[in-house]
């Protein structure tokens, strides 16, 4: 299974409080949905020139609140290729190893130049 990792240190852009999605400082769900998705997005490495990918489906649960200055580390596996069709098992830990959140997450290729015309 191919999988890819990244991480990131919590930044008061990250936070709730500033992306309008709470009144905390804290890592908000928008920011780690989206290290979720682009995490899987450069697990993908097998698409032709000219094709991209986009989500088409998420399903997050967010487990743990994190500071700002927290690093926060996530994992996209990919679980299944078929086709089009990419899907993956995401989950974003703590520094302590704690899961902050999971999800699945399904995304598919596209050919750039037909999607964008649309």
């Amino acid at each position: 299974m191919k999988t890819f990792t990244q991480k990131l240190v919590v930044d008061k852009k990250h936070t709730a409080l500033e992306l309008g999605s709470g009144n905390l400082d804290v890592f908000a769900t928008p920011a780690m949905i989206a290290m979720m998705e682009n995490t899987a997005l450069k697990a993908i490495d097998d698409l032709k020139s000219g094709f991209s990918t986009v989500g088409i489906e998420i399903n997050v649960k967010h487990l743990k609140a994190s500071k700002i200055g927290e690093e926060v580390t996530c994992i996209a596996i990919l679980t299944k290729h078929e086709k089009k069709l990419y899907e993956f098992e995401i989950t974003v830990t703590d520094s302590t190893g704690d899961v902050i959140g999971s999800a699945t997450h399904k995304r598919v290729a596209v050919e750039i130049e037909k999607f964008m015309k649309r």
